[in-house]
């Protein structure tokens, strides 16, 4: 079920929130109100995921059972042996469901072969939505627990409300449970969090629907364009366009989900912080997805000896971290190179601060820096590498000047106008996701983001049913 379809909008959302805004809050201090929250969400989950359904209640248990018995051990070969039992038990639905086809791929036809005899699916194997959002909350609890950080909660429904949370259970922000430790049992939705929830459920919906949708579909259009007619206007406008879609429609995402999340009474942190102002490769990687970032930090690269031990190993630890960073995202050699295309870019940072003392930095540095990221987006779109290479070309100058009459069709004032419009939004220093309606705002503001809002969500409403919806990118991974 995704947050902009009808479905969710008009039914799922209205019922819910009428049956849990009318529970009593201290129903046995929350745990029968975080119990319906749970059941919600498999419900919310299990409408797209159906049968599949059963990984996320096992990552619920397994996680629970796993960080209680670290926490009541006092033995530390044995928490180590528990953490690496629970770590490889996240991570075996992870890497089968997800990566189980693009490793069969590299191997022997023999062994393929045998593994097809023996009744193990090689081909066709359906990825559950969100498996590696809820993986790695599941990985980063029982790590904190066996380092202490947090004490495990000692109720499986509590925990279970927390891995489920439908808000953030597809696509993110990654919550860990430190930050919403204190919420899970006494949470308060005030009039003002519930207001200010609705608010950014509306411009989230608008982000996705309004700009990324229009963004998508000029960008689709032109990866879809034969090589040999696409223009260097086309090449372009088409990346340009995807750097705008692939923005707006996760951080669309994100800003409904931590509107829902204010409106159940949970303070999510934020995923984006306007990255495209970034000035160098280093500041875009914390303002882009940044609960990604910091899962990669704490739990991978601080591990790994961070920079602890000297340039070259950093350079190094870098270089896996950004290489796993992109086979999150997907398991293909495109993704691959994207996420090596980031870390060598941040590995040459370091090299020449530590060499030069020099960095990037002012209007040269978001220039460039602004470049290299739609280089790295290619490569993240594209179906193949030789399209990437070959699209890359055409910005290089490969192709004449000007827009093909195919791109031209499609540019209607419209979709102009919301290109122009999410390039503004997405280079201002305002985000919408920290919006806050406090009482002191005033009034005649307090009305003009009421209407504002009113006006994105009715227009985005209207786009859905002349259009449909299409789903969030982040969907797939």
């Amino acid at each position: 079920m995704s947050f902009g379809s009808p479905v969710f909008i008009f039914f799922y959302l209205p019922i819910f929130f009428a049956i849990y805004l009318a529970a009593p809050a201290g129903w046995r201090n929350g745990l029968l109100r975080n119990g319906l929250l749970m059941l919600a969400s498999l419900l919310f989950y299990w409408v797209d995921a159906g049968a599949l359904c059963w990984i996320l209640v096992a990552s619920v248990v397994v996680n629970q059972i796993i960080a209680v018995y670290i926490a009541d051990t006092s033995i530390e070969a044995r928490r180590t042996a528990l953490l690496c039992v629970g770590v490889t038990l996240n991570l075996l639905p992870l890497i089968y469901y997800k990566y189980w086809v693009f490793l069969m791929q590299s191997m022997p036809a023999s062994l393929v072969g045998l593994l097809s005899g023996i009744g193990i699916p090689v081909e066709n194997i359906l990825l559950p939505a969100g498996i590696s959002f809820f993986t790695f909350q599941g990985i980063s609890y029982i790590v904190d627990v066996y380092r202490r950080d947090v004490r495990p909660t000692q109720s499986m429904v509590d925990f279970g409300m927390y891995h489920t949370l439908f808000p953030q259970l597809i696509a993110g922000p990654i919550v860990r449970y430190a930050e919403v430790q204190h919420q899970i049992r006494k949470r308060w939705s005030s009039l003002t969090d519930i207001h200010t929830g609705i608010v950014l459920f509306c411009l989230g919906l608008g982000c996705k629907i309004i700009i990324a949708d229009n963004a998508g579909f000029v960008a689709d259009k032109v990866f879809l364009s034969p090589a040999a007619t696409m223009t260097l206007g086309d090449a372009w406008l088409g990346i340009g366009a995807y750097t705008l879609q692939i923005f707006f429609d996760f951080s669309g995402y994100s800003t409904m989900a931590i509107g829902l999340g204010r409106m159940l009474g949970f303070r999510f942190p934020q995923n984006f912080e306007q990255p495209y102002r970034s000035q160098s490769i280093t500041e875009f990687w914390r303002r882009w997805h940044m609960t990604l970032s910091r899962w990669f930090r704490d739990y991978l690269y601080i591990p790994l000896g961070g920079n602890r031990a000297g340039p070259a190993r950093t350079y190094v630890n870098l270089a896996i971290v950004f290489a796993l960073c992109g086979l999150w995202h997907g398991a293909a050699v495109t993704f691959l190179i994207w996420g090596l295309w980031h870390g060598l870019l941040l590995v040459l940072e370091r090299l020449l601060q530590h060499r030069f003392g020099w960095s990037p930095s002012g209007l040269a540095g978001w220039a460039l820096t602004l470049l290299l990221v739609m280089i790295g987006w290619v490569f993240f779109r594209a179906p193949t590498i030789d399209a990437a290479l070959s699209y890359l070309s055409t910005m290089a100058g490969g192709g004449r000047v000007g827009l093909s009459d195919a791109i031209w069709l499609i540019m209607t004032p419209n979709r102009i106008t919301f290109l122009i419009v999410g390039a503004v939004i997405a280079l201002s220093a305002y985000n919408v996701a920290r919006l806050e309606l406090e009482d002191g705002l005033g009034r005649w503001r307090l009305a003009a983001i009421n209407a504002g809002a009113l006006v994105v969500f009715v227009y985005s409403l209207s786009l859905i049913a002349t259009n449909g919806f299409n789903p969030f990118i982040y969907f797939r991974f």
